[in-house]
């Protein structure tokens, strides 16, 4: 929507309030709801809101060891500038738009560094400077509940009732049962201008998989927190609820975010293109793709940046165990897709559902741009099992390991600067401080009678 269809909007009656959002270090969308009056009369230019909000954690804890802000600094104030062109109606809450703001300094106005829209604005205009549109997908996994998340905090989470009973990979039959949701998350990405491609059963009991048409990198980064929101509240309000956890049952497999991508020319061409070559990868394409090998490890932590995203990387479940490329081939942690085609893209398979989207497609494209600028050799395609390839190199098995690497990145320091790398590194240490402190359900059952 542009302002002036939202002020149309408003005065025909259709819509009365706006949110006005932005995420946080989790990927969440934090703000306030606006009356359409005062954001049309205003509240489009800015508003505020405290700092603290990309300094807490998953409870909203006030984090302590945050340069950007503290108790000490006295949690002042963000500024929250609406970016317009993110405007859309919300079609599952009535009389309702959407949208997404930038942060910035209250007082400088100059946008914040630590703040995940920021990050990764700043990797795609390094893209851009060398010639380069960044283009991505995401393709998001999650569980469905029978239960409403009222009922699962009221009564214990160990009652959760996945939505079917068995694996319903691509199962026509199985998913027209949970159609009331999907259909209305499909219908309602549609309305608010978010080009939805289909739905599918997942490869699990009760999991499922949306996704969005390729868009430039910003954008998809966009597309996925918002169709996060829209996935929780349209089943929040269908009685049901879904869960984005890396990995919420031992038993069941994980639920992934695959993050697609691909260079275009400025003027509109496949950059990853060279029918001539092998897999039709150009000199470019296997550059980046060398880079984001070298530096998988070191990303980890925005792929993976909670202690149960790493219990998701287990053998034969689909989820990767080793940082290795290979052709169509799910076992890699880089797969290429569409191979002598103009959509020959690379398919990072590391990620969680719980990955914050801003984060994890900046280190990926910063990881491909130093590869780029390196001239970096791509090191040669693993084929087969890459599970039992005893010689390739590990995704890294805890976030304690993920945090260490990230802290020591040279290459995310040069992209990133000095000050987001430590804001995230605590991050991701304050998630294992957290862990480590609790007694876990696991260790009364073995250890209350036992031990």
């Amino acid at each position: 929507m542009t302002l002036e269809e939202l002020r149309a909007a408003f005065e025909a009656g259709e819509i009365d309030t706006v949110l006005v959002a932005a995420p946080d270090m989790q990927g969440r969308l934090m703000g306030k709801r606006f009356h359409a009056a005062h954001f049309l009369a205003s509240g489009h230019e800015e508003t505020h809101c405290c700092n603290y909000l990309l300094a807490t954690d998953m409870e909203m804890l006030t984090v302590e060891g945050y340069a950007s802000t503290s108790w000490a600094k006295g949690y002042g104030d963000y500024t929250m500038k609406p970016d317009l062109a993110t405007l859309r109606r919300v079609p599952w809450l009535p009389g309702t738009a959407l949208v997404l703001c930038d942060l910035l300094d209250h007082h400088t106005h100059a946008e914040v560094a630590i703040s995940p829209r920021a990050i990764l604005k700043r990797q795609v205009a390094r893209a851009r400077e060398m010639g380069y549109d960044a283009m991505a997908a995401t393709e998001l996994e999650f569980y469905i509940f029978e239960q409403s998340y009222e009922a699962l905090r009221d009564h214990g989470a160990e009652r959760l009732t996945p939505i079917s009973a068995y694996n319903e990979d691509y199962n026509l039959f199985q998913t027209s049962k949970e159609e009331p949701l999907m259909r209305a998350l499909r219908n309602g990405l549609y309305g608010a201008g978010i080009p939805v491609e289909n739905s599918k059963g997942e490869a699990e009991a009760g999991q499922a998989e949306i996704n969005i048409r390729y868009a430039d990198m910003m954008q998809t980064a966009d597309f996925h927190v918002i169709t996060k929101q829209a996935t929780k509240e349209i089943a929040h309000g269908l009685g049901k609820s879904v869960t984005f956890m890396a990995k919420y049952d031992h038993r069941r497999a994980g639920s992934s975010s695959h993050v697609h991508q691909s260079l275009w020319t400025l003027d509109g061409q496949p950059a990853f293109l060279d029918k001539g070559a092998d897999y039709g990868m150009s000199a470019l394409m296997r550059q980046y793709m060398a880079g984001q090998l070298a530096h998988a490890r070191e990303l980890t932590a925005l792929l993976a940046p909670n202690v149960n995203s790493y219990k998701r990387f287990s053998v034969g479940m689909f989820a990767p165990t080793k940082a290795v490329w290979s052709l169509d081939n799910r076992t890699a942690g880089f797969r290429v897709c569409g191979d002598g085609t103009k959509a020959v893209r690379v398919e990072c398979r590391i990620g969680g559902a719980d990955l914050n989207p801003y984060l994890a497609c900046a280190g990926l494209l910063a990881a491909g741009l130093a590869g780029i600028a390196q001239g970096m050799e791509l090191e040669p395609e693993m084929r087969g099992d890459n599970y039992q390839n005893a010689s390739a190199r590990e995704i890294p098995k805890t976030l304690r390991e993920a945090a260490d690497l990230l802290e020591g990145s040279e290459m995310l320091r040069a992209a990133f600067g000095d000050e987001v790398v430590a804001h995230y590194t605590r991050a991701a240490r304050w998630e294992v401080e957290e862990h480590d402190r609790v007694v876990t359900d696991w260790e009364r059952k073995r250890l209350l009678e036992r031990g």
